[in-house]
């Protein structure tokens, strides 16, 4: 296996393996990526692949909870598994040494945990309890009420972690026919770090004797699915500050449009030279806390803008925030801001690509999407031949209909509520 570069075979059972041998202090990172996560939670049973994921760590096979653990903490080893919107994810960072006899476990964890009725006890009562407290957490409740918004009950409506009243009732019942599906959708398991050559060797002896069977990855987008009602939502809460989240739903991370999107963001969210924090927080002191979401999704991506403000001045901060989308809308990039957004992407995706488990994170991300190997590298070549108007274009197919989000006391909600109806962006047609 060449150093530096991805080198891929299929297991016993279908699995896609992808490897990257990496100079490392012997160490391998691992990803087994598996499709579906939380937008596949069956109906009523929001919260059921998180609790899924959970479960993975407390047993599986000839295994129970405490010997799994005993397995994997007496070698040193990081073993976690959890779900988000678009995959089940079962990360691995162990030892050279130890990788050969590791690596088999999260196969066996996908396709045997043991779902045992106290494990299922103990690790619903966990999530009940991070629902609980994401409850009382205004930036939480205000970004919740924003996600519906923007997906409404569609397979991105709602946290990963789920909602408690479908949650609570969760059993064995409902689990074990989404663990037997698990991998028919797309699965692929990543290496990367210095790998022996019987990484492999036992990853394809454990297939044989008991395969998982899963299928490649699939197509690369999702399509698009409808939204919430309304374009606005006011949650009242007894605290200090107003919280808002202005943001609509986007594309995937494969289409073109992706990617002068994520420049925007650069430009507008990344670091202290970023235009919100400067024009927001810097020059008008309008922001506890300014910043700008989007996450890499399979589907219909969210983008957001957020930014925290005291009760008094919560008016004047969403009528400046409407006044930077719109200026988005309106005007490009100067060349100084196209140049620094640039080089402020060049620098991010080179940041994020220095560990063995970034590596392994990314790449297991790209070919569960289905986008190519050197997808990263393509989209860093795009970057020479877009420039500020090409960006102004796509912010003007995807940004025109914002919704707003706010969370905080009453009469904060009342003048943003206020300077919402006043803009030009808030008048606009409700849905």
């Amino acid at each position: 296996m060449s150093p530096d570069c991805w080198t891929t075979s299929t297991l016993p059972g279908g699995l896609l393996l992808a490897q990257r041998q990496r100079s490392a202090p012997g160490l391998v990172a691992a990803r087994l990526w598996i499709a579906g996560g939380s937008s596949l939670d069956p109906s009523g049973q929001r919260g059921a692949h998180q609790l899924l994921a959970g479960l993975m760590t407390r047993g599986c096979g000839q295994l129970d909870a405490e010997a799994l653990a005993d397995l994997v903490e007496s070698r040193g080893a990081a073993l976690r598994a959890e779900a988000n919107e678009d995959s089940l994810v079962i990360s691995l960072k162990c030892a050279s040494d130890d990788a050969a006899a590791l690596l088999p476990l999260l196969v066996q964890m996908a396709g045997a945990a043991t779902l045992a009725p106290e494990q299922i006890a103990i690790e619903r009562q966990l999530n009940l309890q991070t629902l609980q407290r994401q409850r009382e957490d205004p930036f939480q409740l205000c970004h919740e009420a924003l996600r519906t918004l923007l997906y409404g009950t569609g397979p991105y409506g709602h946290d990963p972690l789920g909602v408690a009243d479908e949650l609570q009732p969760l059993e064995r019942t409902q689990l074990a026919p989404l663990q037997a599906r698990l991998g028919q959708d797309g699965a692929v398991l990543v290496l990367a770090g210095s790998l022996a050559a019987d990484c492999g060797d036992a990853l394809e002896a454990a297939q044989a004797h008991q395969p998982w069977r899963a299928a490649a990855p699939g197509s690369p987008l999702l399509a698009q699915h409808g939204g919430g009602n309304g374009r606005l939502v006011l949650l009242e809460q007894d605290t200090e500050q107003v919280v808002l989240m202005l943001g609509v739903s986007t594309t995937a991370l494969g289409d073109p449009d992706n990617l002068p999107l994520r420049l925007l963001q650069v430009h507008l969210g990344l670091g202290m030279s970023s235009r919100l924090f400067v024009e927001m927080r810097e020059a008008r002191g309008l922001a506890y806390d300014v910043g700008v979401h989007m996450p890499a999704r399979r589907g219909p991506t969210p983008f957001i803008w957020h930014l925290s403000t005291s009760a008094e001045r919560a008016g004047e901060a969403t009528t400046a925030l409407l006044d930077e989308w719109q200026r988005l809308l309106l005007q490009p990039l100067s060349d100084a801001e196209w140049e620094l957004a640039q080089a402020k992407y060049l620098g991010q995706e080179a940041f994020g690509r220095q560990t063995c488990g970034q590596l392994a994170d990314r790449q297991a991300l790209l070919l569960g999407f289905g986008l190519p190997s050197d997808f990263v590298e393509r989209c860093l070549a795009r970057t020479v031949d877009l420039d500020a108007a090409a960006l102004q274009a796509v912010a003007q197919r995807w940004l025109l209909q914002p919704r707003l989000s706010l969370c905080g006391p009453a009469e904060g909600l009342a003048a943003a509520e206020r300077a919402w109806n006043r803009h030009r962006l808030g008048a606009g047609p409700q849905d």
